[in-house]
Parts: C-alpha cells; structure tokens; sequence
C-alpha cells in the first residue's frame, strides 16, 4: 500500500479525487492540500509515493511545485490532475508519470496508480518520455517502454511492450536520430527496433527479418550487415 498526496485549490475537484482513491485498495493514507506552498510543506516533512497536483493553483502554480519537489531527497511521482489540457508538452518536460483531464474517470485514475507501481524504483536516467493522446486524455510513454516503431508520414506509431501502438507526431528519422545511443536500431525505412527485444533474427534468404514479440518485420537488404553488426554486438555486451 502506497500514501498519496492531492492538491487542488477547488474543494469539489479535491474531495471527488480523494473519494475515487479510497476506493482502491493500494491507497493507504492519503494527505490533501488547497494550495501549491501548503502541498510543498507537507511534502517537505512527509514522503509519499504519489503527488496528485492540479496545475492551476494560488501561490505557486503545479508545474512549479513539482520543479520543487525534484530537489526533494525523496521526490514523489508527479501525476498532474487539471481541466488544462495545453499543459502536456510542460508536463512531460518535467517527466510527470501521467497527465489527466478533468473530471476524472475511476478507470483512468487507477491507470495512472498501475503506471507509477509498475514503473517501480527502477533508475530513470534519462529515459525519455513523450506525451500521447489516449482518448480524452493525455499519458505519457517511456521510451524503455517501447519495442518498437513504425513510420506514419511525418508521425510516428510506439508499439510498448504492453501491445498498444500510439501515435506520435515525431518523423522516424528524427527518433532514429535521439534514440541511436538508447539501443535502437533501423532496419528498415519505415521500421526502429530496440535491439534488446528482438527475440529472433532471420536475416539469410530471400526476405530478411527480426522477430519482436509475435511481429515479424521486414529488414531491408540493404541494411542486413547493420542489423547482423548491431545484433551481434549486443549479444556480446549482455
């Protein structure tokens, strides 16, 4: 069971939020604020897993109070809760762990609670986050999450490990470009793997592949010595 914190100046906003998390079961104590310097001290004397923060809050704004709280020796995963959806792009800046939009749905707000436990105590680094449109809200995918990527035009499709493809409007070659020196490879014009999910390479005769999952995707010929090259070294490195 984790303890939590929400902060939100609106009464109703705050009260809705803290009834939906005592529903789930992880939820153990759960601290509330009406303001962002009220959430700061609190946090300050008290560890908690999660920080529930609206953005829009008097005395120092959400997106700054979590700016704050990384100098914290033990920083709470940040989920942004607002009916401020221009916001995202500031929020996955600050590597929040999930951003939603009011009003909040049971479903959606357990989600985010899964997100931040299944991402654990694992070292983050730099471990780049985009933000997504998932319905009526925004999330926020790791690219350790992602197996691999598909070329749409000038976007983008990030298939993660959990089986979901989300749309992205970032040009391949452009994630090609950030996400070399991650362990990511292209082995075709429209297709990005990260070489630590291969699971088989098929790269003799007539149609060369790699295996990700239960995918199979093409490798252009072209780039064979590459792939072999880039698989090989990575067998040798683990």
């Amino acid at each position: 069971m984790i303890d939590v914190l929400v902060a939100d100046d609106e009464q109703p906003a705050l009260d809705e939020l803290v009834h939906l998390l005592r529903a789930d079961p992880r939820i153990a104590e759960i601290l509330t604020a009406s303001s962002g310097p009220e959430a700061l001290r609190l946090l300050s004397a008290r560890a908690v897993r999660i920080a529930f923060l609206d953005i829009h809050m008097p005395g120092l704004l959400g997106t700054d109070l979590a700016r704050a709280l990384l100098a914290l020796a033990e920083p709470p995963a940040v989920v942004f809760v607002t009916a401020d959806e221009a916001r995202a792009v500031e929020a996955f800046e600050l590597r929040a762990a999930d951003y939603l939009l009011k009003p909040v749905r049971r479903e959606r707000l357990r989600s985010a609670v899964d997100r931040v436990l299944q991402l654990g105590d694992a070292p983050r680094g730099d471990d780049e986050m985009l933000p997504v449109t998932v319905g009526s809200a925004v999330r926020f995918v790791r690219r350790s999450e992602v197996r691999w990527v598909q070329a749409q035009g000038d976007y983008s499709r990030l298939h993660t490990e959990d089986g979901q493809g989300h749309l992205v409007r970032i040009p391949i070659s452009e994630l090609e470009a950030r996400w070399t020196s991650a362990g990511f490879l292209r082995v075709h014009r429209s297709t990005l793997v990260r070489t630590a999910a291969v699971t088989e390479a098929r790269l003799s005769g007539g149609e060369p592949a790699v295996v990700v999952g239960a995918t199979v995707l093409p490798v252009s010929r072209r780039l064979v010595p590459a792939v072999r090259e880039a698989l090989v070294r990575g067998e040798a490195s683990t």
